[in-house]
């Protein structure tokens, strides 16, 4: 007797919740998605809080990248696309951190206390918490070829 697609839709879901890459990746989510705008991202030089809501490239990267965690999160039945997809997602945020890096490095303001916001370390979390994802993802794809060498 065949299932109803419901309740596979269920176990399928139930079974990407209990792997810690998808703990992983929700985390790369909420980084990139949701904190980089309440948290500032530097002070301008009028004394301006930038968030990445008033920088459309950031927001749009930060978006991607929040988007790519949880379209790799989704393809958990194909671990290999999962791998590529975070390493697009490291790319991506090792790009905003180079971003981050020049642009507080041209900020003026040094004679004063220089203000660079918590919101910057953001792509290096996420870059962390992709590589442990990914090591993750590499153990499953192992236990899988070990399993499928016993057979």
């Amino acid at each position: 007797m065949k299932r109803p697609v419901f309740l596979q839709l269920e176990s399928d879901i139930r079974f990407m919740i209990q792997r810690i890459q998808s703990l992983f990746l929700v985390i790369v989510a909420i980084l990139t998605g949701i904190l980089p705008f309440f948290f500032n991202l530097w002070i301008d030089v009028d004394g301006i809080e930038v968030f990445a809501n008033n920088e459309l490239l950031i927001s749009i990267a930060f978006y991607a990248s929040a988007v790519l965690a949880i379209w790799s999160m989704v393809q958990f039945k194909n671990r290999k696309s999962q791998f590529v997809i975070n390493r697009l997602n490291m790319i991506l945020n090792v790009f905003l951190l180079g971003f981050f890096v020049y642009r507080s490095l041209n900020l003026s303001g040094e004679t004063s206390v220089s203000e660079k916001g918590i919101g910057m370390l953001i792509p290096i979390f996420s870059i962390i918490f992709l590589v442990l994802a990914n090591r993750a993802i590499k153990k499953d794809e192992d236990l899988v070829k070990s399993v499928d060498r016993l057979r």
